[in-house]
């Protein structure tokens, strides 16, 4: 191998290195695609310019991030279908496999997504993991920018503490097509603990549409966070006084973490 290197006029640390940055190029791009739905709908009028402001993307500059607005149909007024003109190195698709799932406890299914939060004329990245049978708030993050150490991963490892390690089957972990939930780092962590589901529209993870919504309008835009720093304490916050505050009617009007210390007692009960 390393004569073949040698004749490619390279090493296998600069080859690596090289393929290493095309997947973080594809996974924010696969990730951005989704957010800049998301804004296209709070922003319809918002320019290529002023997104690539706010967005901030790290795997490419500002042509690349003209042209990709272009090519993926980002333009003011785009058309109600959204193609995919080219494909992404590197891009994995997971069945969906929570759709007409009837769930009978906890960690079962958890959801996820990536929302953005605009905050003095630029963009945050919020990042949540939930139990869609107790609607707890088990992961979450709050980042600069889309890499995936600092959303998904980020977000998981503070989920994963949730696990003994002797449940029945493993949970699955329902998201988007985003980038940052097939990366490398991202799947070392769900492998032989987590099985990997995906949506194909939003439509197919409404739980996790519903949980970026309360949390940026209900909490966050009430608590007026001023820098970076002030948003992960106002996030901590809010994600606090969703869990042991805020009742939901699908779970008898408990709040989550009311609702999971009643399966708790009754499972004490059973035994």
């Amino acid at each position: 191998m390393n004569q073949i290197y040698r004749w490619l006029g390279t090493t296998r640390q600069n080859m690596h290195q090289r393929l290493n940055r095309a997947l973080k190029g594809a996974e924010e791009k696969e990730q951005l695609k989704v957010i800049l739905l998301q804004v296209r709908e709070d922003h319809p009028q918002m320019g290529c310019k002023a997104l690539y402001r706010k967005v901030n993307p790290q795997t490419m500059g500002r042509d690349r991030f003209f042209d990709f607005y272009r090519n993926y149909g980002f333009t003011i007024a785009p058309k109600k279908s959204f193609k995919r003109t080219t494909d992404s190195t590197g891009v994995i698709r997971f069945p969906n496999l929570v759709t007409g799932r009837e769930l009978t406890g906890v960690n079962q299914v958890w959801v996820s997504d990536i929302t953005y939060y605009e905050m003095n004329g630029k963009f945050y990245y919020l990042t949540f993991i939930m139990d869609q049978y107790s609607r707890r708030i088990i992961g979450y993050s709050a980042s600069y920018t889309l890499r995936t150490e600092n959303t998904t991963v980020a977000a998981l490892k503070m989920a994963l503490r949730r696990l003994t390690g002797d449940e029945a089957v493993r949970p699955i972990i329902h998201s988007d097509g985003g980038g940052q939930y097939y990366s490398k780092e991202f799947l070392s962590l769900t492998s032989g603990c987590l099985r990997n589901s995906m949506c194909k529209n939003v439509y197919e993870n409404p739980h996790a549409e519903r949980i970026n919504g309360i949390i940026k309008n209900n909490y966050l835009t009430g608590y007026h966070p001023t820098n970076f720093s002030d948003l992960r304490i106002k996030l901590k916050k809010a994600v606090y006084m969703y869990n042991y505050e805020k009742s939901h009617g699908a779970i008898n009007h408990c709040t989550p973490i009311e609702f999971e210390n009643q399966l708790n007692k009754e499972l004490v009960t059973l035994q």
